[in-house]
């Protein structure tokens, strides 16, 4: 006679009894994996085939099924005037408030048409009049047709298809590929930092690099002097008996030289850990950090660098601390690049990491084996149905991070910083 509750398992219950046999136990887990694996398979499969029949419904799914990233999570301050805009630590894109602000002055200037006259102003205000007596579900509804007619008045005399939403904006194609346009810059960013937002011509760069004292990166402080155009390296020495100068120094040495930055590459375990730049003759200076350093001879396919001045892409830079690094790299690079050498360096800023490569660039006729250039929409570009263009990496390649941005040239203890990393701690928030 058996003890009670101990019998045998009911028939039905199949797979879901949890055996005392380790190895049955992963067997009948690799069991019901396998067969989920295989109706989901099964499903998707089918549904390919519907697809196949009625092509709206892969349209349908690729507009519904939008991978939700950090970018189309990314949060922005509210900037409502145009003190606030000069704040270094806001993230605002400073684009959409310039394109909203030119939309209210065109629709304040707009003339009135034929039908408007200056009686609706009359009635309103009666009304606001009478209003002191209305009941307070007659409130609610005024308010919701008062934010109506407003959103109705905003909308008006634009085209809604030209200003698209933060979601469909995020969600874009080419949003991580939006070039940078520096004349949006604040006034109030231009008084503060005048030595970068001059409305004069900017010298031809002159750029002195150098390393932190006890430095070895020698060999990529001169790989930097190929990339930056008309830069020397000088070594700091170190020896016992000489006199080791400090930033604050140097850049007074190079200021009276004529030099326009001066950089210095910082190691960490011999290899790039940080970079300075700091902006004669009075600053700013900017702190960066390095990772994922790649040498252009490590690089598969790479090419080798002509000694004509590249040109310069900035990519995604959108609030006024991004303004304000992309003006101090853009100083770095003459303004009148060679394009017979059809070098091209790129600073792409994505999540507040900077991307720095420089390719080589060939225009050819497309190939049979390739695809069409294809636009954000997705369709195909009209122009360039029979061209194509061949990229070469000629290096260096690695990755900044602005940590630090400091009032002129500071010293290495006692910083007077005007914008300071690390102190915005929510994931969704972007400085650049």
């Amino acid at each position: 006679m058996g003890i009670k509750g101990q019998g045998r398992p009911p028939p039905n219950s199949g797979m879901e009894v949890k055996t005392a046999n380790k190895l049955r136990r992963k067997m009948l887990h690799i069991k019901r994996k396998r067969t989920k694996d295989a109706e989901r398979r099964a499903e998707r499969y089918a549904f390919k085939k519907e697809e196949a029949k009625n092509p709206k419904l892969k349209e349908e799914r690729l507009r519904r099924n939008i991978p939700l990233t950090l970018e189309r999570k990314r949060v922005w301050d509210d900037a409502g005037s145009d003190a606030e805009e000069d704040g270094l630590g806001l993230s605002v894109d400073i684009e959409r408030i310039k394109r909203a602000k030119q939309e209210e002055e065109a629709e304040l200037n707009r003339p009135l048409e034929e039908g408007e006259d200056d009686s609706d102003e009359v009635d309103s205000d009666n009304e606001s009049i009478d209003s002191m007596i209305a009941t307070s579900d007659e409130d609610e509804d005024s308010e919701d047709e008062e934010k109506e007619a407003s959103n109705e008045k905003a909308d008006r005399g634009r085209n809604k298809s030209s200003l698209p939403t933060a979601t469909e904006r995020a969600t874009s194609p080419s949003q991580s590929t939006r070039s940078t346009n520096l004349s949006l810059a604040p006034e109030a960013l231009a008084a503060k930092f005048p030595s970068l937002f001059s409305n004069e011509t900017p010298p031809a760069p002159k750029i002195l690099i150098t390393t932190a004292i006890n430095s070895t990166l020698h060999n990529e402080a001169e790989i930097l002097t190929d990339l930056f155009p008309n830069s020397v390296y000088i070594r700091r020495t170190a020896h016992r008996y000489s006199h080791k100068f400090s930033i604050r120094e140097i850049s007074k040495f190079a200021a009276n030289r004529n030099f326009t930055s001066v950089v210095v590459l910082q190691e960490d375990q011999k290899k790039p850990s940080g970079l300075i730049v700091v902006h004669l003759p009075v600053g700013p200076t900017f702190h960066f950090s390095i990772s994922n350093w790649v040498e252009g001879k490590r690089l598969p396919g790479h090419g080798r660098a002509t000694g004509h001045w590249p040109e310069l892409i900035l990519n995604n830079f959108r609030t006024p601390l991004g303004l304000l690094t992309a003006r101090m790299f853009q100083q770095c690079f003459p303004p009148l690049p060679d394009f017979e050498g059809r070098q091209v360096v790129t600073l792409h800023n994505q999540r507040d990491y900077i991307f720095v490569r420089r390719h080589r660039y060939v225009f050819r006729e497309k190939r049979e084996t390739e695809k069409a250039v294809v636009g954000a929409d997705g369709q195909e570009m009209k122009g360039a149905e029979g061209i194509r263009t061949g990229l070469q990496e000629l290096g260096p390649r690695f990755t900044l991070k602005l940590r630090r941005v400091d009032k002129g040239i500071q010293r290495t203890s006692g910083q007077e910083w005007e914008w300071k990393g690390g102190m915005e701690k929510e994931r969704t928030k972007f400085q650049l």
